[in-house]
């Protein structure tokens, strides 16, 4: 162990899960655990359970589980040694110097990111507030109407338009390229092999996340040329379908409703503005991770996007994905502007608060731009409409919410409720069952390629495979088996698993029975959060069975131990390893006799 078990094993001690995951989920008392909405996977309905008598998580939807340790790898996409960083300082145990080469195989390290783009921010800053260079930056600031106070608040800086000024800065600092190149600071040029700055001549937009580092950058050019944005890509530090900017001011002004818009210029005119609740994403359409992350901080969303074709499009993708996560969404119709910047610079803030409050409902939103497509005093054209606005419908899960915009919709387009309902209602059957079809095709394609990622061997023999996780999963819940198998009470080793992930696991647990003893959260060291998922189910399905004594281990090792000798025998043709290693090696004697050696 790099870092020393008895820390590990301190961190997840002051790490409740129940606490920790509930910082990212909603979640509600079911028994003697916790049920929420997954946040790896869309559902409407709750199949993430914490199992806080046991420290564990696991979602019966998509099969994610394992401790709190896998929950912080999977959730903010961190490594192991991070994810231990992270628990660390959330509860203030210190992990020892000694432990800091535990990055030497693993490349650039997330907190050295992080600290960089700390220097980085000042170097910007420094740029834009301070050096002759600057000076169009500031005039560009000042045109666009933002005070010294916002521009502080948000930390906004300048790059200058030189290839190496920022690079020579953070070497200086002892930042390698290698850092910068994995921070998305500095790219390196093909034909001369030379660091280059990859921001120049742009202004700076820091990225901040919810526990205020810095992450990443975005950088604008002051003038038309192309392209207009230059946005950090996935780092170490940083996951674009993760984020979202301003989301670490507005998080605590957003419970009543969050203003959801497209540009940084946008979101920072709306907060000096007097809006503290509007975020933006990065340079990036609405993910379904967007989506739910924003339904950790509110029930209500107002889309603010341009209100031009791609950000109408851009708009009905984010009611779809809002929606499916039970966020209301409503969206704002703006004229004489095409975004909330303008808006507000050609109308103020009180009539953009009045506009908030006329905001549609994503419906009436869709129903305008169905009715806007055609000339609805014509038969047919009512009748394309009719079918569009039908399908529409359908997609609403709440029988209620079909109800009303059936009324709506046959209210506009002079058409009964009935007709409107019955056609809905037959295209959400039909959806449904598509829908009820694909699931079961990716369910099946899912499978196979979990088995294929996870345990690529065990589709080889289901039978050994199946005693395998028998043997794992009580090998993990009961310390018996462990220390039986150590004692030699149980006639049991690596060489006995037919799958290679099997023998890994097996030789996991028994080393760390060894060496200080066995502690499930430990495993993380060496298996990936896709792996500790496949580790949990094992437990899982060995916790939900009556029968987990002596005689199913025995009768499973058995079982693994006949197969093992079937497959065996299959490679030798029946004879035992040894026959057929002492048949080779006379065929080879009798070959050079032949030859005369």
């Amino acid at each position: 162990m790099k870092i020393p078990r008895e820390v590990i094993e301190e961190i997840i001690r002051r790490n409740d899960i129940t606490q920790v995951v509930g910082t990212y989920v909603t979640l509600k008392p079911a028994g003697s655990n916790m049920v929420g909405l997954c946040p790896f996977h869309s559902e409407n309905s709750p199949s993430f359970t914490v199992f806080g008598s046991d420290d564990h998580f696991y979602c019966f939807g998509c099969g994610t589980g394992g401790d709190v340790i896998t929950f912080i790898m999977k959730m903010e996409n961190v490594d192991y040694p991070t994810a231990l960083e992270m628990l660390a300082k959330r509860a203030g145990v210190e992990i020892p110097q000694t432990a800091d080469d535990r990055f030497a195989d693993r490349g650039v390290k997330r907190e050295r990111v992080l600290k960089m783009n700390e220097a980085a921010a000042r170097f910007f800053r420094h740029c834009l507030t301070k050096e002759p260079c600057g000076e169009e930056a500031r005039q560009y600031f000042k045109k666009r109407g933002l005070s010294e106070g916002i521009s502080k608040q948000f930390y906004l800086g300048y790059a200058p338009n030189d290839f190496g000024k920022l690079t020579n800065y953070l070497k200086n600092l002892g930042y390698t390229e290698e850092e910068m190149i994995a921070g998305f600071l500095c790219g390196k040029s093909q034909k001369t092999g030379r660091a280059y700055d990859y921001f120049r001549n742009r202004v700076i937009f820091p990225i901040v996340d919810t526990s205020r580092n810095i992450v990443a950058f975005g950088g604008r050019v002051m003038d038309d040329s192309k392209p207009k944005y230059l946005n950090s890509s996935d780092t170490p530090a940083f996951k674009k379908s993760k984020n979202l900017f301003a989301l670490n001011y507005a998080k605590g002004f957003c419970a009543d409703q969050l203003i959801l818009c497209e540009g940084y210029m946008d979101v920072i005119s709306l907060h000096q503005a007097g809006f503290p609740n509007a975020v933006a994403t990065l340079g990036t359409a609405i993910t379904e991770e967007h989506a739910r992350i924003i339904s950790r901080y509110t029930k209500k969303v107002i889309i603010s996007y341009d209100s031009d074709e791609a950000g109408q499009k851009a708009a009905n993708k984010a009611m779809l994905l809002l929606g499916k996560v039970g966020v209301e969404v409503r969206v704002l119709k703006m004229q004489g502007a095409k975004d909330p910047d303008e808006f507000i610079k050609k109308k103020g803030a009180d009539a953009f608060r009045a506009l908030l409050n006329e905001s549609r409902t994503g419906f009436e939103y869709k129903l305008e731009a169905v009715t806007g497509k055609y000339d609805i005093s014509l038969v047919e054209n009512k009748r394309r409409a009719a079918d569009e606005l039908a399908s529409i419908i359908s997609d609403y899960h709440s029988t209620v919410e079909r109800e009303l915009y059936s009324k709506r919709a046959g209210e506009v387009l002079g058409i009964s409720t009935d007709a409107i309902r019955t056609d809905a209602e037959r295209i959400r059957m039909k959806k449904i069952r598509e829908l009820n079809n694909d699931q079961n095709r990716e369910a099946h394609a899912s499978l196979r390629q979990y088995s294929n990622k996870v345990n690529p061997d065990a589709a080889k023999n289901l039978r050994a495979s199946y005693a395998e996780e028998t043997l794992l999963g009580l090998m993990m819940i009961y310390p018996e088996y462990r220390e039986g198998i150590l004692r030699g009470d149980y006639e049991l080793s690596a060489n006995d698993f037919f799958t290679a992930f099997g023998k890994r696991v097996f030789d996991a647990i028994m080393d760390l029975e060894q060496n200080g003893g066995y502690v499930y959260s430990l495993l993380g060291e060496f298996f990936n959060p896709d792996e500790m998922s496949a580790l949990e189910d094992m437990q899982l399905r060995r916790r939900s069975l009556a029968e987990n004594g002596p005689e199913v281990f025995n009768a499973s090792a058995d079982v693994l131990k006949s197969e093992m000798r079937k497959q065996i025998a299959e490679v030798t043709g029946g004879q035992s390893l040894e026959d057929k290693l002492a048949e080779k090696r006379r065929k080879l004697e009798e070959a050079r006799k032949k030859r005369g050696e």
